[in-house]
């Protein structure tokens, strides 16, 4: 039988770099095709509307329900940067379908025993289906020796690409917490590029950072967010991110969830991330998204919003969600708008390149060319 033909007439495209006033795009079957076509099955009004690759939240955590709620709101591929094996089989296993949200995930991350997300992960355990497994039963490491047989553990696990944990808790107050120092970091980044595997280090403070980058991580998960606007640390940390090719997985939203809006935290973070943005580091739109807040799909709207705020453009907040996160997590079958890529597409009321905002009115999702139905979407 073959695919059906699906025209979308007359629409604006952003096509994860720029923006095409007015465009014909044809969904045949799973794909993106060029011109040329024969007569579509069913065509679409794009007047007035906007159509734009499927959003990618680079930092998430998957758990039952999240792939499905994050694709009613246009998010075709979440990064997940810590799951569980179990847990990742099962998501995995759900991402095959064509109603949720794809998947690419760290697996289990790399942190010292006793080090985070080890307490946040025991206070969730009442709430997850496999508690046991949430209260510390996963790997962890503390010699650089071992380095070679974790990523090799992970690699066998299926992970997609490592996760290091660099954050001894002072950001957040509490009681110190054992991390991964420069030597450990370094090993672990070494391990992982010996496989092809691409680095991501978790960082909450400037402290953390400079150590990621010491190690020679390929990205870092936050922005640090312990210094004020105008902190000599600010200024060195951002040239060294640029020197040295860094992408930042911005998660602005996430701050404002654990802080609250316009507080000294979640000013920081936003500065800092302006001065990367100044300065041409990439910035990729996540939000850390997990069962309580922020909630998935929903918040990556909000971090588009708060990176307008932070001095972005519409239409850079958007590559942010799109061609960004496809380029630096290497899917280069997605976050672009081209002939024979995959059709994963969002088609809204208005002008998102103009008014951010109108990311959330949302008018139709495609998933592989399979159109998400208004009852899905609620």
């Amino acid at each position: 039988m073959r695919p059906l033909r699906t025209l979308i007439r007359d629409v604006r495209v952003f096509d994860g770099f720029r923006t095409i006033p007015r465009a014909d795009v044809l969904i045949d079957g799973d794909r993106i095709s060029g011109p040329g076509f024969p007569g579509p099955d069913l065509l679409i009004d794009g007047t007035g509307r906007t159509l734009l690759p499927g959003l990618i939240d680079a930092h998430t955590h998957t758990f039952d329900g999240s792939l499905a709620h994050a694709l009613t709101y246009g998010v075709t591929t979440e990064l997940d940067m810590f799951c569980l094996p179990s847990n990742l089989a099962r998501q995995r296993k759900l991402a095959e379908r064509d109603d949720v949200a794809d998947l690419r995930s760290a697996g289990v991350l790399a942190t010292a025993p006793g080090g985070h997300p080890t307490a946040v992960m025991t206070a969730m355990a009442a709430t997850l289906d496999e508690p046991n497994d949430a209260v510390g039963r996963f790997d962890t490491i503390e010699d650089p020796a071992q380095a070679g047989e974790f990523v090799a553990a992970r690699l066998a696990e299926g992970s997609d690409y490592l996760k290091i944990v660099i954050d001894d808790g002072s950001s957040s107050g509490t009681s110190p917490t054992p991390t991964i120092g420069r030597e450990l970091a370094t090993a672990l980044v070494d391990a992982a590029r010996a496989v092809g595997l691409r680095t991501v280090a978790h960082v909450a403070t400037a402290r953390d950072t400079a150590i990621a980058l010491d190690a020679g991580v390929d990205g870092l998960a936050h922005v640090w967010s312990d210094k004020v606007p105008g902190h000599p640390d600010n200024a060195e940390l951002v040239h060294r991110a640029a020197t040295q090719g860094v992408f930042v997985i911005s998660t602005l939203v996430y701050i404002e969830s654990l802080v609250g809006a316009d507080t000294p935290r979640s000013t920081n973070a936003a500065y800092v991330a302006k001065a990367l943005h100044r300065a041409g580091v990439p910035l990729l739109a996540g939000t850390d998204a997990n069962p309580y807040a922020p909630l998935h799909g929903d918040g990556l709207h909000r971090e588009l919003e708060l990176l307008t705020r932070a001095g972005l453009t519409p239409p850079q907040a958007l590559t942010a969600t799109t061609s960004a996160p496809a380029r630096h997590f290497g899917l280069p079958d997605r976050g672009r708008i081209a002939p024979g890529l995959r059709a994963d597409l969002v088609l809204v009321e208005g002008d998102p390149t103009q008014d951010i905002t109108a990311t959330r009115e949302i008018a139709a999702i495609w998933r592989r060319g399979e159109r998400l139905s208004r009852t899905s979407m609620g």
